[in-house]
């Protein structure tokens, strides 16, 4: 490493030197300029309709909202009600200057075309795939405007000829009888940064009525303590309000009480989940008041769609569910039928109003879905024929109810229910889990950012052992710093150096939250997991590190924040000018290292700091 290093100082310096006007050194010269890239080029007239289109014809309308991104309208018509069958939407384009792809999936594989395919749908992932080039701008972004109903998005290159041959299915699942279904593709080939181009199609979504967000209170973006890692299904009050108060004196300002409060059986599963009535828990207001005391809001879980084999209310339902998950012996309630719908809503707000709970997390709601067996079809009581829009109807009172009686309420959903569609029914959107998995998490939390707006992006819960050095304790935290923390440790049980750890960070982050939440948001490299991930705001520059790279702070910044989450103990920076700098080494647990007034010169500098540690220089001449 200590090799690599000075390579990479020497390597600076002489490009530098290189770079200087009033060097006549004969390694002096210029770089000739980058070759032009031809920008993509998509004709809307070549973008077809394939499949059988039964009795419905289709228009196509194309127009163009600024320089470079264009709306292709299909509106599908029939004389009369029919059942719109399986297309796709296919076009191609070359393949010139592409080097990644992003969805809102994407996880491990981001570099094999093949693999770029994805399901979008109301409660899965997002209807956008876009693709980027080595200096990580936009070649194209593509994007619908349905993000009820399923599509699938398929892009695979072809070798005779490298061009990508995307395909956009449609209608795979089946939708009630209609007369006239419309869909927008948006296409953008704008040069912006990657992140720029998927942040524009959220705006374009929350601008259209169907998909405006919820409101989201200050409260969802504070650090929460989870019991689902910690406790699982064994919760005691008493225990939780004991972590309770330790996570409030750490920084947390709420509570997640997760599956187990509301049955005694402790098999997992769902045998007998849907009757919420609180076994475990007897006196729940009780324990809710006694969390409130604690200074602590109070936010409970709840599994949408489900009722279990053995709850009470199964026999009261009975005829009106989708599916039964065999599995976790549970049946999956049909929200086209209006009394399961008020079942479900009540359920919500007795609990709001009789417990005095000040938020949900609400569970699987991906399994209200269609099967093949469904009838799409509006008799024996049901009074819609689609599942998806009986859904939509069923979470838009439930968003509706709950924010009449409390403004502030707090609603989380968990991906990958992650949609623009979502955002209408919740304010707080939570990685998949990820136990003990840093990178994961680091990945997921990103991914959400990315096209998340202001809507509260949570990490999955995290955990580690006791027995862990507190630096490598740390990197669960660190890697998810751009999100809001959800801690799911015994507190009780954890060495006092993970306490002291856990203190030091939660204070950074709730000082900071306005920078690392709400200010200008730059993740790195998809493909290579993020290595590197930035948040600006005010003329304060936070940068963390997951893997050795440079950091080059942004010009006129006044502050730089270098966080090391890396098992390396040196970072390195890039000052532009000579500069003034006051600089300061802290470790993970809060101790002041290093602190002094130094002067740097132009160029690279290598700084000292250890793992899970920063460093802050403050800059008292521009860098």
């Amino acid at each position: 490493m200590r090799y690599t290093w000075l390579l990479l100082l020497f390597t600076i310096g002489w490009l530098s030197s290189c770079s200087s006007p009033k060097n006549n050194s004969p390694l002096n010269y210029s770089l000739p300029q980058t070759t032009h890239k031809p920008p993509i080029e998509v004709l809307a007239d070549s973008i077809k309709v394939d499949g059988a289109l039964g009795s419905f014809t289709v228009q196509k309308k194309i127009t163009q909202e600024k320089e470079g991104v264009q709306f292709v309208t299909f509106t599908f018509t029939s004389p009369k009600a029919a059942e719109l069958l399986p297309v796709s939407l296919k076009f191609n384009f070359r393949s010139v200057d592409i080097n990644g792809y992003w969805n809102p999936k994407i996880a491990v594989d981001k570099v094999n075309y093949y693999y770029s395919g994805f399901t979008a749908k109301a409660s899965r992932n997002a209807p956008v795939l876009s693709f980027y080039n080595n200096a990580l701008q936009n070649r194209i972004t593509m994007a619908l405007s349905d993000a009820l109903n399923q599509s699938q998005f398929v892009s695979y290159l072809k070798e005779e000829d490298v061009y990508f041959y995307p395909e956009i299915k449609l209608f795979q699942k089946k939708l009630p009888k209609t007369t006239h279904y419309e869909i927008v593709l948006r296409l953008d080939t704008r040069d912006l940064p990657y992140y720029k181009a998927i942040a524009e199609v959220a705006d374009w979504w929350a601008t259209r009525l169907e998909y405006k967000p919820m409101t989201v209170p200050n409260a969802a973006k504070q650090p929460m303590y989870s019991t689902w890692y910690s406790y699982h299904q064994g919760i005691t009050a008493r225990e939780i309000v004991a972590e309770c108060k330790i996570a409030k004196s750490l920084g947390c300002e709420a509570v997640i009480v997760d599956d187990g409060w509301q049955t005694n059986d402790g098999n997992r599963g769902y045998a007998y989940t849907g009757d919420w009535k609180p076994e475990r828990i007897p006196d729940m207001k009780v324990f809710v008041e006694a969390v409130h005391q604690t200074g602590m809001k109070f936010l409970l879980w709840y599994s949408l769609p489900f009722m279990g084999e053995k709850a009470q209310n199964y026999e009261r339902f009975k005829g009106k569910y989708l599916r039964h998950w065999a599995s976790q012996k549970t049946y999956v309630l049909d929200p086209r039928y209006p009394e399961v719908r008020k079942y479900i809503v009540n359920t919500y707000i007795k609990s709001l109003q009789e417990w005095k709970v000040d938020g949900f997390k609400l569970d699987f709601i991906g399994w209200f879905t269609a099967t093949k067996d469904t009838k799409l079809t509006k008799e024996g009581g049901r009074d819609y024929a689609s599942v998806n829009k009986a859904t939509d109807a069923l979470m838009t009172e439930i968003t509706t109810k709950l924010t009449a009686l409390k403004p502030d309420i707090l609603i989380e959903f968990r991906q990958p229910y992650i949609g623009p569609l979502m955002r209408k029914y919740g304010n707080m959107f939570r990685g998949v889990d990820a136990p003990n998995n840093a990178v994961a998490n680091r990945i997921e939390i990103t991914n959400l950012r990315i096209m998340a707006q202001n809507t509260a992006v949570h990490s999955d819960m995290f955990i580690w052992r006791p027995e862990e050095p507190v630096e490598i304790a740390a990197l669960q935290l660190l890697n998810i710093l751009y999100s809001v923390p959800q801690l799911s440790v015994k507190l009780k049980e954890i060495p006092a150096r993970h306490l002291k750890m856990i203190k030091f960070w939660f204070n950074y982050w709730n000082t900071h939250r306005h920078i690392l939440l709400d200010g200008q948001f730059i993740p790195s490299n998809p493909g290579a997991n993020y290595p590197k991930l930035t948040a600006i705001s005010q003329q304060h520059q936070i940068t963390t590190l997951y893997e050795d790279m440079v950091v080059i702070p942004t010009k006129s910044i006044q502050q730089l924040d270098i966080i090391n989450a890396k098992a390396s103990n040196q970072v390195a920076v890039v000052i532009s000018q000579k500069s003034k700098v006051v600089l300061k080494v802290i470790d993970c647990q809060g101790k002041s290292v290093v602190e002094k007034t130094v002067a740097l010169a132009k160029g690279i500098h290598q700084l000292a700091v250890p793992p899970s540690g920063l460093v802050k220089l403050r800059f008292k001449s521009q860098p």
